[in-house]
């Protein structure tokens, strides 16, 4: 039953007609509990409140099918509005970006001048840019723009995925780079082909990325909300007399409070990945299929 209501959840985030619905009666049923609003004020508040508990940010402005260069530009041009407004509001809060929503599909070179736009403003204002990972599709070509950038740029990031079998060897080459990674176990409904099938394995390459990473000596944001991973990271870095500046936890917006608030207590640093936009639907879809419990969070609301 679990397995059906993924692989449903998973085929409705690609769908056009549903997204388009989506945008129309917008977030309604449970999706404003994971989705901060529609617009960029909305988003600044949210991560107001959440500096104020001691919580550092990631915002993310969703965007889903873009087809044309207009829209990739739209796309790219919302990115660096995001910039201007977490300067101007002085909140604490990086960007989070997918390629996709800036022409990847259409160009690399139209993705690549998008990307140089943001990363350029994001600098002017002493930001931190991070590359979300998406489907196997598109790991090879993200990977490959991310070391072309990162030769030219010192505030990018991006992120790797422990599902896949490939990541082992991802993160040794990465490694030259002195990458700035969130390592995550992956969401994306993939081809056992390319990803681990099994649970047990996805979480014992999870652990291995973790130590491979923090050994290296470069920067770790552990975005998980696995308490057994979480508490992994922890005894790494006790063990390793690791410091706590070299790396952080971070969780999505909605999930797991308590827990977050119990790392800021313990003097951990969290940040929360924040998504906000009209395009909220395939994001939505994704965090239902991840986590059962979601959706009967989201079945209550129906009732309400």
């Amino acid at each position: 039953m679990e397995l059906l209501m993924r692989n449903m959840f998973q085929a409705l985030g690609k769908n056009q007609s549903a997204n388009k619905l989506a945008k129309k009666y917008g977030l309604q049923f449970g999706a404003a509990r994971f989705v901060a609003g529609e617009t960029i004020e909305k988003a600044v508040k949210a991560v107001e409140e959440l500096n104020q508990a001691g919580k550092v940010v990631t915002l993310d402005h969703l965007g889903e099918f873009v087809f044309t260069e207009e829209e990739a530009n739209e796309s790219a041009a919302m990115c660096i509005q995001t910039l201007d407004a977490i300067a101007k509001s002085g909140v604490q809060s990086n960007l989070s970006l997918k390629m996709t929503s800036l022409g990847l599909d259409i160009s690399k070179e139209l993705c690549m001048k998008n990307m140089r736009r943001i990363l350029d403003r994001a600098k002017m204002h002493g930001n931190f840019v991070r590359i979300d990972m998406e489907d196997y599709a598109h790991c090879q070509i993200s990977l490959d723009i991310y070391r072309e950038l990162r030769q030219e740029y010192d505030n990018v990031g991006i992120v790797i995925q422990a599902y896949l079998y490939r990541t082992e060897q991802d993160m040794q080459d990465l490694d030259k780079d002195k990458a700035n990674l969130r390592l995550v176990k992956g969401a994306y409904k993939e081809s056992d082909t390319v990803a681990f099938p099994e649970k047990k394995d996805v979480d014992e390459n999870y652990k291995k990325i973790i130590k491979t990473h923090l050994l290296n000596g470069h920067y770790a944001a552990v975005a998980s909300h696995d308490e057994e991973m979480i508490n992994y990271t922890k005894k790494i870095v006790q063990e390793h007399n690791i410091p706590k500046d070299q790396f952080e936890f971070q969780m999505l917006y909605g999930i797991c409070v308590e827990l977050q608030d119990k790392l800021v207590q313990e003097g951990y640093k969290v940040r929360v990945y924040v998504p906000y936009g009209i395009d909220w639907f395939g994001y939505f879809m994704r965090r239902l299929a991840e986590r059962p419990a979601n959706v009967w969070f989201v079945l209550k609301n129906l009732f309400k």
